[in-house]
């Protein structure tokens, strides 16, 4: 198994993009593609299987190097991102023309894991720049520099730098050898998910705190369970909006849940043979009272989460023994 937006083809070419002469001579390549941003959602051609549209120059004769955004080269060609609002309206218009703005989030498990990798990338760098427009320190106009890699206070006083942000979560898989002889996995839901769908836990790192001391403190917040030797399995670029999971196992000390005092609708626990009854596609299924602690789901109402998530990658290695302890 390979996690998606993983397998960047593309060179960041760190170095080289620092250069306002390399840029502008990739820019100007009759090479170069872009990949176009629209209010967080990539643009698709029309006909099945998906596929992104990377447009030319040809296709967007107004734009400029200071509007977009460098991701990478590739062997033969530069790509650059550029968010949709730096178009003209009958720019924008064409463009719905050749195809359709889907989202990332939606149809990231039905595209290869190049493309998604490079969407990923795009969309977090533009959603940085939207959501970064001012300076921290003192207010003023943030300009975008270096290729798009990092954004400079416009006050002469300040100049102030910032850089592109990610926030870690971890997430993680917990497991326990019941009392029954019979090796489970704690999953959990939030009400407005999608019916039936459990996925493992997650949770955001605090400032000052290990990657391992979050695991044991998001399961216990969640679940009130009590869990140890966290162990680090993979992560995940997930830009949705601006995050980077990195997965765990854990393995629990108590068995009895505790959902009350944080936002979790339902969690429970789940054997190996109740995980393979789950459904894979995500369907309108009939909902069933789940808040009960209970060794026995009827596996029937059960979803997986979505395949393009590491969620779905940690519950499948374990369910396959690939992971863990038990």
């Amino acid at each position: 198994m390979s996690l998606m937006y993983t397998q960047m083809p593309l060179d960041r070419c760190t170095n080289q993009r620092k250069s306002q002469a390399w840029l502008k001579s990739q820019f100007n390549s009759p090479n170069a593609l872009f990949c176009l941003i629209h209010e967080g959602d990539n643009l698709f051609s029309r006909e099945s299987p998906l596929n992104p549209l990377y447009l030319n120059r040809q296709q967007l004769p107004n734009i400029s190097l200071n509007s977009c955004i460098f991701l990478g080269k590739s062997d033969s060609q530069s790509l650059f991102a550029i968010d949709s609002n730096k178009l003209n309206f009958a720019a924008l218009e064409n463009l719905s023309a050749l195809g359709e703005w889907q989202s990332l989030r939606n149809i990231g498990a039905v595209i290869n894991h190049q493309d998604s990798a490079i969407l990923a990338l795009a969309k977090g760098l533009v959603h940085w720049h939207k959501t970064h427009l001012y300076c921290g320190k003192c207010g003023a106009l943030n300009q975008l520099i270096e290729a798009g890699h990092a954004r400079r206070c416009s006050n002469n006083n300040c100049r102030n730098m910032t850089f592109p942000r990610t926030d870690p979560a971890v997430i993680m898989l917990v497991e326990r050898m019941c009392e029954d002889g019979v090796a489970r996995c704690l999953l959990g839901r939030q009400a407005n998910w999608p019916t039936g769908v459990y996925s493992t836990l997650a949770g955001f790192v605090d400032p000052g705190e290990s990657l391992e001391e979050a695991v044991i403190r998001e399961v216990a917040e969640e679940s009130g369970i009590k869990a140890h030797q966290a162990q680090y399995v993979a992560s995940q670029p997930w830009p949705f909006p601006a995050s980077v999971m990195l997965g765990f196992t854990a393995v629990a000390i108590n068995e009895e849940i505790d959902i009350t005092h944080d936002d979790l609708e339902s969690a429970l626990w789940f054997s190996r043979e109740q995980l393979a009854a789950f459904i894979e596609k995500e369907i309108a299924i009939k909902n069933t009272d789940s808040t009960q602690f209970s060794h026995k789901p009827a596996t029937s109402n059960y979803v997986m989460s979505s395949k393009d998530s590491i969620s779905h990658y940690l519950i499948t290695a374990w369910k396959n023994q690939e992971i863990g302890q038990y």
